[in-house]
């Protein structure tokens, strides 16, 4: 996927180093859900503060995360994140790996059941390039309906899967 102002493709070790916590990954994907605070992340995520605020610190200094403003409260100052982008696009096996398993929990936890497929096809690279750029124009070019509508989450996984050689199962 190339790098678009929605998309960042994760080429840095400080980034790769920020995506290495399971915890990261759940606030990147409340953060989808739009900006929140500290104390809404620790609620949604069934955390602490002090853990979600050390996780935040290492997605903001990678550049996954930023402030988005705050608002006062009783007791002070509540400061809110949001993304810096919509979408992460990467090229390596353990961070592939790693994205899967925080995608895992994200599903299991889907109410109502998540639909899922799972279809392998013989394609010419014709239509391989065009069902992939299909796939770029639906994760680029769908916007939100709005803050009152239901959210629903779209995963989209296209990739070429290494045929077995002479020798092997």
């Amino acid at each position: 996927m190339d790098e678009t102002p929605d998309v960042t493709a994760v080429v840095t070790p400080q980034q790769f180093k920020a995506l290495g916590h399971p915890v990261r990954h759940r606030l990147l994907f409340a953060l989808s859900r739009g900006e929140a605070t500290i104390s809404q992340l620790a609620a949604t995520l069934g955390s602490n503060k002090g853990s979600v605020a050390h996780h935040l610190k290492v997605l903001t200094d990678a550049g996954f995360v930023r402030p988005a403003g705050t608002r006062q409260v009783r007791g002070g100052t509540e400061r809110y994140y949001q993304r810096v982008q919509r979408a992460l696009s990467f090229h390596d096996a353990a961070t592939t790996q790693m994205v899967f398993s925080a995608i895992a929990g994200e599903i299991a936890a889907a109410d109502p059941d998540p639909l899922l497929i799972l279809r392998s096809l013989r394609l010419t690279p014709s239509h391989a390039e065009r069902i992939l750029a299909t796939f770029h124009d639906l994760a680029a070019e769908t916007d939100d309906a709005g803050a009152d509508d239901t959210r629903y989450s779209l995963l989209l996984g296209f990739y070429q899967t290494k045929l077995p050689t002479a020798g092997e199962g």
